[in-house]
């Protein structure tokens, strides 16, 4: 069997050269992370695996990968890219990478939250323009934040939100536990908390799960981040609550359009921090998504 890492910027490149071992399958590595889907066909050339970073694989597109048997992708929002299910109906197994950057993505979720509640973002831009910006900020220690879906990012940000001294809500589709967390209903989650962040998976479930009820259903003069799918949030509802100062303000760093078109609405206000879909983005995490990409194609190759 061989392999094709179809997408790879030059960082990941390096990386994934660098931890390959005597032995292993052998898997391509395709420079070109802006290639689009058309193309994928001849990239792969009759490869069995595809290793795939952010390149959209249609199902349509798949039918041509003539050989094709196992996709790996570098996270866990594959929907955002393919379908799995239709692919699974062509004999093509998707492989997903949990739990690489957990701590990468806490930590910019904490820093967004900080951001926000300082209005930091938003002083730097006035001064910059020669503006001497002094505002309120929000001081967090005390404060409820409240995390919506509670996996290994979510059990992160819980570690350094309780560190320093806020109170931690979670509400999961699912029973669970952890030290120093109150689970509780998505209701009360949304009255009581300061500060709502979201850290569900995006599938049909979850899709537009932060609603315009459930918006207007929290505080007044909430801070919303989401480092975890654009698509969860009813964006022209957060738009309205932005403008209105329901929501104090957002950190984003994923929205429906990826990469955010320079006119969007969400550049223009001003009681928004926005980062380009980079929580992920350490050496560190990068590290351990290309080991786990490794792991994926020798398990493979075994079975």
């Amino acid at each position: 069997m061989r392999g094709v890492f179809v997408d790879a910027n030059e960082a990941l490149a390096v990386i994934f050269e660098r931890l390959t071992k005597p032995g292993d399958p052998k898997v391509r590595v395709h420079r070109d992370p802006d290639v689009t889907a058309d193309r994928l066909p001849s990239v792969l050339d009759g490869a069995d695996i595809a290793i795939v970073d952010h390149t959209a694989l249609p199902t349509e597109i798949a039918r041509k990968c003539a050989g094709l048997k196992h996709v790996v992708f570098l996270g866990t929002g594959a929907r955002s890219y393919m379908n799995p299910e239709e692919l699974a109906e062509l004999g093509i197994a998707v492989h997903l990478i949990r739990g690489y950057g957990d701590t990468a993505v806490a930590e910019s979720t904490i820093a967004l939250m900080w951001a926000a509640a300082r209005g930091i973002a938003q002083m730097d831009r006035e001064m910059r323009a020669g503006n001497w910006l002094r505002e309120d900020g929000m001081q967090l220690t005390g404060k409820t934040l409240g995390l919506i879906g509670f996996g290994g990012i979510a059990a992160e940000v819980a570690r350094i939100a309780l560190g320093g001294g806020m109170r931690v809500l979670a509400w999961n589709r699912s029973p669970k536990s952890h030290a120093g967390v109150e689970f509780v209903t998505s209701d009360k989650l949304l009255a009581e908390s300061d500060v709502v962040s979201l850290h569900l998976l995006l599938n049909d479930e979850t899709r537009g799960y932060l609603s315009r009820e459930r918006i207007a259903a929290m505080k007044s003069g909430v801070i919303l981040v989401n480092t975890a799918r654009g698509a969860l949030v009813d964006e022209a509802a957060m738009i309205d609550a932005l403008k209105s100062g329901h929501i104090r303000h957002a950190g984003l760093d994923v929205f429906n359009t990826e990469p955010l078109p320079v006119d969007h609405p969400l550049t223009q206000l001003s009681n928004v921090t926005l980062s380009a879909h980079s929580a992920f983005r350490t050496p560190e995490a990068s590290e351990n998504l290309i080991q786990a990409a490794w792991d994926h194609c020798r398990r493979i190759v075994g079975t």
